[in-house]
């Protein structure tokens, strides 16, 4: 293994020497914290610290839906949550969107402003009067009009089967996962923003970063990890295990769009004529409460069981990939945005919805390192 001390003069000055701010995670969170830095001001050397060959939490294994909230999710909230706090959840979501479609124009990364459906097999809370609730909040932060509405007849029209009510969100979408990773990523590389795969963050301490090729030094340290963050920091964040899989392509798919149901539990959209689907984690909480990336038999089962009862009834398909990514969650919504240290601040906590929330963090992060 090389060690930085046995690097060259050329790749010290370039990677590892007077460097202003080290990034750990290259997700989304941390290229567009990296980004802001370098807006804010170009002179800074900026160097993005990756423990894996790709960004390994779940910045590249997501789902793709550019979603900030379903009826039965918000309604769930409301429940548990005070009100305010829901609908600065909300808000804050909507306005993350709206951020990264600023950031990355919406051709460069696939968005399909396709609109989701809640999917519910009965309908105990989600009335007319709740409806306009929810289209009164929304309309207050993004200044559009009957933005939730009853689709239910959208269910014989995509051959579901098993639901009874679908309820339409016409703002949301979908986006291509891995062409808004690239696009990030060939930013950061034009704006002179530096990386390192493949080098794992042993230790924080001091503004040094320790891993197995050696130390770091930085004046100030970003740490962008999510669902792995408290192997670095004692920060509230527990992992949770998200699992997906992808079909074969089926003759006559009838489904475009982003589907939720079960509070969310359960995820669904089309990529091209292919069926993605992801969830199951409440079949065992406890259990997907883990750094483990391997898909489990029993979830990936039920999962595939449901596509054939539920999703797909009638269609012919076969599994084409099956994975899992790690999300990083806790008691609140609220993502963990802070200082710990004089040379570290951590951005993590993303709670299933670092394609919403990511961008904000990342350049709230950046202020607060440029604010020291």
């Amino acid at each position: 293994m090389l060690k930085y001390k046995d690097l060259s003069f050329w790749e010290k000055r370039a990677y590892t020497e007077q460097i202003d701010v080290v990034i750990i995670g290259a997700g989304i969170v941390g290229m567009t914290c990296a980004l802001a830095l370098k807006r804010s001001n170009p002179s800074l050397r900026v160097v993005v610290l990756e423990r894996g060959y790709l960004p390994t939490g779940a910045s590249t294994k997501n789902a793709g839906f550019a979603c900030f909230g379903s009826p039965s999710e918000i309604f769930a909230d409301l429940n548990c949550m005070r009100e305010s706090e829901v609908w600065e959840t909300v808000a804050m979501r909507y306005d993350g969107l709206k951020r990264l479609l600023e950031l990355v124009p919406a051709e460069q990364m696939g968005y399909d402003a396709c609109g989701s459906w809640d999917l519910l097999e009965k309908n105990e809370h989600i009335s007319t009067d709740f409806l306009a609730y929810l289209n009164e909040g929304i309309q207050k932060i993004s200044g559009q009009s009957s933005c939730y509405t009853a689709d239910h007849e959208m269910l014989d029209k995509s051959g579901l089967c098993g639901f009874k009510f679908a309820f339409k969100n016409r703002l949301e979408g979908s986006i291509q996962t891995d062409q808004l990773i690239d696009s990030l990523y060939t930013t950061c590389v034009t704006k002179g923003i530096k990386f390192l795969y493949g080098t794992a963050v042993d230790a924080i301490q001091s503004g040094e970063v320790h891993t197995a090729h050696g130390s770091i030094s930085a004046h100030q340290i970003v740490v962008c990890t999510n669902g792995f963050a408290a192997q670095l920091l004692p920060l509230a964040v527990s992992p949770a295990r998200a699992q997906v899989l992808v079909t074969t392509p089926i003759d006559d798919l009838t489904i475009h769009g982003t589907f939720h149901f079960d509070e969310g539990y359960y995820y669904f959209r089309n990529i091209g004529n292919r069926i993605l689907f992801g969830g199951g984690r409440n079949l065992d909480i406890a259990g997907e409460q883990t750094l483990s990336m391997e898909p489990t038999e029993h979830i990936q089962n039920h999962l595939i069981s449901l596509l054939k009862t539920n999703i797909l009834p009638g269609k012919s398909f076969d599994i084409a990939y099956q994975w899992a990514g790690t999300m990083g969650l806790g008691e609140s919504k609220k993502p963990v945005i802070q200082r710990v240290d004089k040379h570290t601040v951590v951005g993590v906590r993303m709670g299933g919805m670092g394609i919403a929330i990511g961008s904000l963090v990342g350049e709230n992060l950046s202020k607060i390192v440029l604010d020291e």
